[in-house]
């Protein structure tokens, strides 16, 4: 089980029926959100009315807003994410600081990546920061907890997907690749800790090393900021194909819709 603090995360998680097991709310929360308890309760979550002091010992976060939920844990297994077909993927190598991890998870789920795996030593993603930093898009996405990078690596080259992997000391610059029309092509983005980057070792486990290129005085770009750019690029380029061949949906939303589905019937 793990938290999710605030009415918006409490929100994203009733989108997933039976994910939500239990609601605490404080009185003023019970009334402003009473759409959320009612929803909460028609869907079988116990729902408990608390007081503000319970609440703030309960919450994580300084200001709590007065609704917090329990949740079931919702990763999926690699093998369910490869066989799913994804177009765009992020791998999170030893990515250990929960908000950057939560902030690349939020933006995979903008540029509309399939999923997103935690591999290795990365942040356990339903750390308290790196669900709030998630911005509930933990709820919208399949996530893959605790696969080693090799094996994710294998399992998405497998489904068809070139492995890149995103390194600000690489050769190659990822405007490149754009201009060569090389990112539209089903892709999964590997991304490493921010202070040490990618071990050799990783980076060799990649069809090409990619850097984002820096124009200005800037010594580098954090990570959530460099995963923007890169899972943007793919997802522009990926589209653009599509559009191109007259393609009317993103693969990426079968593929959630696929997953959502079977997460529905284990349930």
């Amino acid at each position: 089980m793990f938290l999710a603090e605030g009415p918006q995360a409490v929100r994203e998680a009733l989108g997933s029926p039976g994910v939500l097991t239990e609601l605490f709310v404080t009185g003023p929360a019970r009334s402003r959100f009473a759409d959320l308890v009612a929803q909460a309760a028609a869907q079988g979550a116990a729902v408990h009315a608390v007081s503000g002091e319970v609440m703030a010992e309960l919450a994580q976060t300084v200001t709590p807003q007065g609704a917090l939920g329990v949740c079931r844990f919702i990763d999926v297994p690699l093998a369910e994410l490869a066989a799913a077909s994804p177009r765009l993927a992020v791998v999170l190598a030893n990515v250990r600081d929960p908000g950057n991890a939560g902030t690349v998870l939020r933006t995979a789920d903008a540029a509309g990546a399939a999923g997103v795996v935690f591999a290795d030593a990365s942040v356990d993603p339903y750390n308290s920061k790196c669900v709030r930093s998630s911005a509930g898009s933990l709820f919208h996405l399949p996530v893959v907890a605790g696969a080693s990078v090799p094996a994710a690596a294998a399992a998405l080259r497998g489904a068809g997907l070139r492995l890149l992997a995103a390194d600000g000391s690489a050769r190659r610059r990822l405007d490149e690749l754009e201009a060569a029309g090389q990112l539209s092509a089903p892709t999964a983005w590997l991304f490493g800790n921010e202070a040490w980057g990618l071990p050799a070792e990783l980076a060799a486990l990649a069809d090409d090393v990619v850097a984002v290129p820096i124009y200005g005085q800037a010594e580098s770009l954090n990570l959530a900021a460099a995963a923007a750019v890169c899972l943007y690029a793919s997802a522009r380029a990926q589209r653009a194909a599509a559009r191109a061949t007259g393609a009317t949906r993103a693969p990426s939303q079968d593929t959630f819709s696929a997953l959502s589905s079977s997460k529905k019937l284990v349930l």
